[in-house]
Order: C-alpha cells, then sequence, then structure tokens
C-alpha cells in the first residue's frame, strides 16, 4: 500500500500530469483500434516466447534509455501474463557519480555504454494494459548490478523520446515510470532487502546467478485504482491548504 502521506507536492503534480499523459496515449490507441501490445508487436511476424520484440530492442540515443518486450512459456513462474517490457538505462544517460556495485567473480563490460542497469519490467494483459510491476535478479536479464538507491536516481533518466516502434507507446512507458514512481521506489528497496535475505540465507553460494531467485519483487498494479487514490490524495492535499493545484484528468 502506498503512504500517500509520503509523496511530496512535487511528486504528485508530476504524477498528475503524467496521468494525462497516459490518458492521452490510451485514448488515441483506443480510438485507433490499437492497444499498447501490439503496437510493439506490430510488424515482427509470428509471435515467439523468449524472442525480444523489436527485435534489436527500443533505444533512445539521447537519453540511453532502452527497453523490449518479450514473454516466457505457461507457468515458468508463480504467475502468467501475456508478456512484459523489460527496461533499462545504459550508463551515458546515469546521473554522474554512479558505479556498479562490485560482485564477486563479475567483471563490469568494458565498453563505456555497456554496463546496463535494468529498471523495473510491466507484465501486461492480452488486452494491452499493465498488470503488475517487477524486479529481476542480476542473471535474468544479465544486467550490471547497480545499488537500489543508484537505480531509483535513475528513474528519472529514463526518458523514451523516439517515434519508434510506437510515439504512444514510448510515450506511455515514460509516464508509467512516473505515475507509478511511489510503487517502483519501494520494489526496488525491497529487491536489495531479498537479495540481503538470500545472501544470509544461503552462503557461499552465488545469489545474482541462483535460478531459484528470479524475481526480486513484485506488485499487482490497476490504472484505475492509482489514479482513483492519486486523485483522492490531490483533492485532501486542497482541502488541507496545501499541496499541488493539479487536477487530475477525468478517467
Amino acid at each position: 500500500m502506498t503512504d500517500w502521506n509520503t509523496v511530496s507536492e512535487q511528486r504528485l503534480a508530476a504524477m498528475a500530469a503524467a496521468a494525462a499523459e497516459i490518458g492521452k496515449c490510451l485514448r488515441v490507441l483506443n480510438k485507433s483500434g490499437l492497444n499498447l501490445v501490439g503496437e510493439v508487436l506490430r510488424g515482427f511476424g509470428e509471435f515467439t516466447e523468449f524472442e525480444h520484440y523489436p527485435p534489436d530492442d527500443v533505444y533512445d540515443p539521447e537519453t540511453h534509455a532502452q527497453y523490449y518486450f518479450h514473454a516466457h512459456s505457461p507457468g515458468e513462474r508463480e504467475w502468467s501474463d501475456y508478456g512484459h517490457f523489460h527496461i533499462f538505462l545504459r550508463p551515458k544517460g546515469m546521473p554522474p557519480g554512479i558505479r556498479p556495485m562490485p560482485i564477486q567473480g563479475v567483471e563490469p563490460p568494458s565498453g563505456e555504454n555497456e554496463a546496463l542497469c535494468h529498471l523495473v519490467a510491466i507484465s501486461m494483459t492480452r488486452e494491452g494494459l499493465p498488470e503488475r510491476l517487477f524486479t529481476t535478479n542480476r542473471w535474468v536479464t544479465a544486467e550490471t548490478w547497480y545499488a537500489g538507491d543508484d537505480v531509483i536516481r535513475m528513474l528519472d533518466r529514463c526518458v523514451f523520446d523516439i517515434a519508434w516502434p510506437s510515439w504512444p507507446l514510448n510515450r506511455w512507458l515514460t509516464a508509467m515510470l512516473v505515475l507509478f514512481r511511489p510503487q517502483i521506489e519501494d520494489l526496488i528497496r525491497r529487491r536489495d532487502e531479498v537479495v540481503r535475505e538470500w545472501l544470509q540465507g544461503h552462503p557461499g553460494e552465488d545469489v545474482f546467478e541462483n535460478r531459484r531467485l528470479e524475481i526480486a519483487s513484485a506488485l499487482d498494479i490497476s490504472l484505475e485504482r492509482q489514479l482513483g487514490e492519486l486523485g483522492d490524495c490531490l483533492k485532501s492535499r486542497r482541502l488541507r491548504g496545501g499541496g499541488p493545484v493539479s487536477n487530475l484528468p477525468e478517467r
């Protein structure tokens, strides 16, 4: 449960703006008979499990944000989804001073922009709507491991400001990181807690390569619920004479 009392006025205003952006993206897609998942799969033939869509990922050369969509075989984990977006940031897009965490036996990639960080994944329904946020262990995406506080600092830098493969999809993904920012921060912190607990409970094992630890943290989400709770919080702040003046768009 999100403690809305801890969310700053500035953050609430940004979340309200992101909610408006998400509403616009969904509206134009719905008018065209399209959905978010269809946007990333269009033009690539028959859908194949584990393949990346688009095949070479989506990469913004200015912000160095990156994502792809894919799906696993049914029954591979405790839940099944139609597929999910994995969202990353590469080093050239990270805030100054951030460095990978040292992991015994693992050398970070040598290329100046290769040590990418997995920020969060978004599970989608067959209807093309988000249903879950989750973080993963290092081996899942072959990422470079960064401390949770540094990953949280990266979130503001993750922007998809390109038109390919879909302008509304890219704007939607960018806005999702803002609208669900409190929950994503909680998931990243929980990710680190789970890794620490695993290390304590499995001495001598390489936690980052352990196939028994795949999903580090997860949370079911609902756009409707998030918009409702955000709207209630904005209303409460205004009634108390403080907080942002932003209004949540009509749902």
